[in-house]
């Protein structure tokens, strides 16, 4: 049953396109269904600041990951780990225990084991708050095995290895069957706090979705993920983590810009963390298959209920969860009746949220197939991502996706869409969900973006109430000029709110990011400026309080590419402190960190070769 029909953005310059306003009508269905047209609606918030910021943060609070009390829990040794194995006790898994590539029918799994081959495997980097999310003790990671148990060459006490069945559309197109083709989950921790985390080894060798890959990582895309997982934790944008990076001590052939050039690169692997690795691709390819695999659609959604989502197990009419649509002839939706309705809404809505995060911190994830969203509202599979350098919302950063651009940073908000309305539609098609229902998760979709999106950036302007006309205004100098977008959030709460400013001195405070730009682009910014501070002084707020408070939300570090690159040059010559150092820079991205000013220079001009600024999906 395939209700939609999706034709991506095409990007344009206009100041309504840059402000991702626009949403297109996405689902539709047979002739009697209803249609819902995402509204781009402006709320104009008259909450104050610190009110948005919680809002921001509620909807996915459950998965962010942070640790309290982390000071008090118990430090145990591996073999002191709590392990449970919900996912295998609790699903159907494949009969079948071999490596060999092939199709998968009526399993939600299939039992693996690493084979990856190493040498001398040695420890590139961990992370001390993933650490803590397990209850590791820090000491374990100077133990003379650990490279061996999380290479995979040695098996962890407790551990139950598996690969996940999932199926997913890439670049828009239904790819059937595709899994987990390099990873290898070692089971789920329980922790003092009643936590569950998903282990995870990437890079451990070849499972049966492995197709006529080989299953394995080198360092080059492993240091990528492992500081991005962090980096985006640091940035308060939920996400999968990585626990450590070890190298293998062999080699792996790639061909990374696919021109028929393959070359030897180091091995590697990261360990992954999360709550789960479940995906929209999860439920999709049993949706895809025949009346037998419908079956586990509703099993699986019953399971991530059960451990994900357990609010939603007994609901009842004084949870609030019924919401009249008015949406022209649509009829109220009773969500207390149907708690797979209820999570898709949530799922929905946890995604939105997500997507208008990457906006807000100029985030382009390059490869945003439904096999690569998380259905806890996650940042997963790091690939050929990016950050915003100079602001261009045609930007993308995977060179596979140049011809279209479907993946684009501006085009995001309306791909999330369209990979939320492919999950209803596989839930749909199991029958957990109706068509009214369905349409009601995509307009929860709409509506909780903007939201958050209006939400946030009001936050970066350090304003109390959303102005969509000098927000797009912005956007548009921003690419017009292109200019650094990091930095000129970051340097804008110098700006003070005093209108007694002669033109002249205005842009001073944004001379480092404003280079190179004539009289008239000169004029309007000075325009946009005149603008801005009369906001700023409408608003009432102090100047240095305003600052605090921007600085709060307009980090001074993002893992640029560039920064990267730098870090795998020195890893590839056996030096990891370059690794090491980024790590602990981008876990507080938001502070100053005197001495560290260099990680927040704008890129230099070798920056812009390829593969560097732009990768392709070869890992």
């Amino acid at each position: 049953m395939n209700l939609l029909h999706f034709s991506p953005l095409r990007f344009s310059s206009s100041p309504a396109a840059l402000h991702f306003a626009k949403f297109t009508p996405l689902f539709s269905s047979c002739p009697t269904s209803h249609r819902v047209w995402l509204r781009s609606r402006q709320l104009n918030r008259t909450a104050g600041m610190a009110s948005a910021a919680g809002e921001g943060t509620s909807a996915v609070a459950p998965s962010e990951g942070r640790v309290s009390g982390a000071a008090d829990s118990p430090r145990l040794k591996l073999e002191e780990l709590n392990w449970d194995h919900s996912f295998v006790r609790e699903l159907p898994g494949d009969p079948r225990m071999d490596h060999m590539p092939r199709e998968v029918l009526h399993a939600c799994y299939s039992k693996v084991s690493p084979s990856v081959e190493v040498e001398n495997p040695k420890l590139v980097a961990w992370s001390q708050s993933v650490a803590d999310l397990l209850d590791l003790d820090p000491e374990e990671f100077e133990r003379p095995d650990f490279s061996k148990l999380f290479s995979g060459a040695t098996p962890l006490v407790g551990a139950s290895t598996y690969a996940q069945c999932y199926g997913g559309h890439q670049f828009g197109t239904w790819a059937g069957q595709l899994g987990d083709g390099r990873a290898i989950t070692l089971g789920e921790v329980l922790n003092s706090r009643g936590e569950r985390w998903e282990l995870q080894l990437k890079g451990a060798g070849k499972t049966p979705y492995s197709r006529f890959a080989d299953g394995l990582a080198v360092l080059r895309s492993s240091i990528r993920e492992f500081l991005c997982s962090e980096a985006m934790h640091g940035l308060g944008i939920p996400t999968t983590r990585a626990l450590c990076l070890v190298t293998t001590g062999k080699y792996v052939v790639r061909d990374m810009f696919y021109d028929g050039n393959p070359k030897e690169e180091p091995g590697a692997i990261v360990c992954r963390v999360a709550q789960s690795f479940l995906r929209f691709g999860s439920y999709q390819i049993h949706a895809s298959r025949d009346k037998e695999d419908l079956k586990l659609v509703r099993l699986l959604a019953d399971y991530t209920i059960k451990y994900h989502y357990p609010h939603l197990e007994n609901l009842q009419q004084s949870n609030t969860l019924s919401f009249d649509v008015a949406e022209g002839d649509l009829p109220a939706i009773d969500l207390t009746s149907n708690k797979y309705a209820a999570w898709a809404v949530e799922v929905a809505e946890r995604t939105a949220s997500l997507v208008a995060r990457w906006q807000g911190v100029g985030f382009t994830h390059g490869v945003l197939n439904t096999d690569n969203m998380s259905v806890l509202g996650l940042t997963i599979d790091y690939g050929p991502f990016g950050f915003l350098d100079a602001f261009d919302p045609s930007y993308t950063p995977n060179t596979t996706d140049l011809p279209g651009r479907r993946y684009c940073f501006a085009n995001q908000p309306d791909v999330g869409l369209w990979n939320v309305a492919q999950f209803a539609t596989a839930l749909a098609a199991a029958e957990l969900l109706n068509k009214d229902e369905a349409n009601y998760v995509m307009e929860r979709y709409g509506t909780k973006f903007m939201d958050e999106y209006q939400s946030i950036m009001t936050q970066k302007l350090g304003l109390t109430k959303y102005n969509k006309q000098l927000i797009s205004r912005l956007l548009n100098n921003l690419a017009v000029d292109k200019v650094d977008y990091t930095n000129f959030f970051r340097l804008l709460c110098n700006v003070k709110a005093d209108a007694t400013v002669p033109e002249k001195d205005l842009i001073a405070p944004l001379k480092a990011v404003l280079l190179d730009i004539g009289k008239e682009r000169k004029e309007a910014w000075v325009g946009w400026l005149q603008t801005y501070i009369e906001e700023v002084i409408s608003s009432g707020v102090p100047d240095e309080e305003r600052k605090v408070t921007m600085n709060s939300v307009n980090p001074k570090y993002i893992l640029r590419n560039y920064l990267c690159q730098s870090a795998i040059d020195a890893a590839e010559l056996g030096d990891f402190e370059e690794v090491r150092r980024l790590l602990k820079v981008m876990e507080r991205p938001y502070d100053d960190q005197p001495g560290m000013e260099k990680y927040a220079r704008l890129p230099p001009a070798w920056a812009y070769r390829p593969g560097v600024c732009m990768l392709s999906c070869s890992s």
